[in-house]
């Protein structure tokens, strides 16, 4: 996952507003957003290479979303995959702060990751590349390939389309899949020096990226209303950039089920 924009209660009908996008090559194995059965409550995409995953949610209001940290400049030995934070997190039962403690004591462990860990509109921010756990207000947030809020402008783009999203009531969905469909190409001007030469940032500055064998591959877009109903969908997008197949799920809390 490559770029989170998020609202946190700033909704009078929604705890959580996310759209997201996840940048990977194709080659790399993928199940897309569904139940899992191994996890009760938890509706997420799963990354078959190494099992864990980028963005998941549980019926709970529990979530939690993460990006990698882009710095060929200073390469980190990893002991583990950072998608299995996400999957740690959705399994775990203690409170965001307590988890994100944790992650922060062995956040060594990892190559370069940022981590946003939530239930419903309170949430966290854990990263390799700062000395901080960010405790989240309400407002409009976004995380791509540097620490939160760095504005690059994929992300001041995602961040302003959210703003934007956020103005209907309900948030409809096809506002968040739109924003996330951007193509546009950042100026040259305005490109972050990230070590991968000005061709490449040029191509990774979309909010959608689409490139021979890279790309974005699932758009994700999830709302938690405040009563605790939760609504998720997943497009995929094929290698040549097309639109691919579109899942959708809804959650109600346990304590409300039938």
């Amino acid at each position: 996952m490559c770029l989170i924009a998020f609202a946190l209660d700033a909704h009078p009908r929604h705890a959580l507003v996310l759209a997201a996008n996840r940048d990977e090559g194709f080659a790399r194995p993928a199940a897309p957003l569904a139940a899992w059965d191994d996890v009760p409550g938890v509706v997420a995409g799963r990354d078959l290479a190494a099992g864990g995953t980028w963005l998941g949610v549980r019926d709970d209001g529990r979530w939690a979303a993460l990006t990698n940290v882009r710095d060929p400049r200073h390469p980190r030995p990893a002991t583990r995959s950072r998608g299995h934070l996400v999957t740690d997190f959705l399994r775990a039962d203690d409170s965001p702060q307590g988890f994100a403690e944790a992650v922060y004591a062995s956040r060594e462990q990892y190559d370069g990751f940022n981590l946003v860990v939530g239930q419903g509109a309170t949430a966290r921010v854990v990263s390799t590349h700062a000395d901080r756990i960010w405790r989240l207000e309400q407002g409009v947030y976004g995380l791509s390939n540097d620490i939160l809020d760095t504005p690059w402008p994929k992300v001041s783009r995602a961040r302003s389309g959210l703003r934007k999203a956020i103005q209907s009531d309900p948030v409809r969905f096809d506002d968040l899949f739109a924003l996330l469909d951007d193509r546009d190409v950042a100026p040259d001007e305005r490109l972050p020096d990230t070590g991968v030469g000005i061709e490449l940032e040029r191509v990774l500055s979309p909010v959608r990226i689409v490139t021979e064998g890279y790309g974005t591959r699932v758009s994700t877009a999830l709302a938690i209303n405040q009563s605790g109903l939760i609504r998720v969908a997943e497009r995929t997008w094929n290698p040549d950039g097309t639109a691919g197949a579109m899942v959708e799920a809804e959650l109600s809390p346990p304590a409300t089920r039938a």
